[in-house]
């Protein structure tokens, strides 16, 4: 009996469902996307690869309901932007050594991603402040939210003790804190 309600309460991914969550979800795993890799034309790509994925995998698939499978849809694009990242930081560093810069999304594609996000003009002042950080902390915020490197790292590469690379952050932090309350606010009520 036990395990006639648990079965009971699988959700299985078909075709017709999959076709579903597409026309669904596909916008919204593509803004995921296109928010972590920062070009329109891959999210278009790894959406697309995405739900290739989904399809293949959607045996494995062992969730109760419709809400699990979305998201288990965006586990998998999740996975897929992590590989794009594996697979091409050796590119793009061969390529910046070499001077050479990828065509960049047309503005026409980066403005859909935008407009689908409805986060463009808030993004806009977040950048301003970012912007508005001296050097020093905008260099300790890229170092360590973006190439997610420890403070032991940073503080080799930037020659300076890891206690004042951690009160670099910190007061980073803190400014950004400060001057962004307002948006914070905005993006609470977005999400």
């Amino acid at each position: 009996m036990l395990l006639v309600e648990a079965e009971a309460r699988v959700f299985t991914i078909t075709s017709e469902s999959l076709d579903e969550l597409w026309r669904s979800h596909a916008p919204g795993v593509a803004v995921f996307i296109a928010r972590r890799t920062l070009d329109a034309g891959v999210a278009a790509d790894l959406t697309a690869e995405t739900f290739a994925q989904a399809y293949m995998k959607r045996h494995q698939f062992r969730g109760a309901s419709r809400e699990a499978a979305v998201g288990w849809l965006y586990a998998i694009a999740r996975h897929q932007v992590s590989h794009f990242v594996r697979r091409h930081r050796a590119e793009a560093r061969a390529m910046a050594r070499l001077g050479i810069e990828p065509p960049p999304a047309g503005p026409d594609e980066l403005r859909r991603f935008e407009d689908r996000d409805g986060r463009s003009e808030l993004r806009r002042r977040i950048v301003t402040q970012l912007q508005a950080l001296s050097p020093e902390q905008q260099q300790a915020l890229r170092l360590r939210v973006l190439d997610e490197l420890s403070y032991a790292q940073m503080a080799a590469r930037l020659g300076i003790d890891e206690r004042a690379v951690r009160a670099r952050v910190s007061r980073a932090i803190r400014t950004l804190a400060s001057r962004l309350a307002p948006e914070v606010r905005e993006l609470r009520e977005l999400l």
